[in-house]
């Protein structure tokens, strides 16, 4: 309790932001290796997700047989492969050369 009331009655540090200063981004993670496939991993990660969700909730919107149902699945499935082609894109040129140049080393 005593730290609290220390910390209460001190001058702000250095902006706003300073009691965040364990949910600061780390730029030097993100910019090694590891960090760099982190966001890949996860970009690709969404775009898959992103795939099964579209396509769960077209099929369930076709089975109502209306008319805005059946725009909805279409637009669904032109969700769905632009998804596809973006994980595609993302496996092709980010995944696949990554893995590529650990087996030269």
């Amino acid at each position: 309790m005593l730290g609290a009331l220390d910390r209460r009655d001190r001058p702000p540090e250095e902006g706003a932001a300073a009691g965040l200063q364990g949910f600061a981004v780390d730029k030097t993670f993100l910019s090694s290796l590891k960090g760099i496939l982190l966001e890949t991993e996860l970009d690709f990660l969404r775009c898959i997700s992103a795939i099964i969700i579209f396509l769960v909730v077209s099929f369930a919107a076709v089975t109502s047989r209306d008319g805005a149902a059946i725009a909805a699945f279409v637009f669904g499935i032109i969700l769905v492969s632009v998804f596809a082609y973006d994980a595609f894109k993302i496996y092709r040129t980010e995944i696949v050369p990554r893995a590529t140049q650990g087996d030269q080393q």
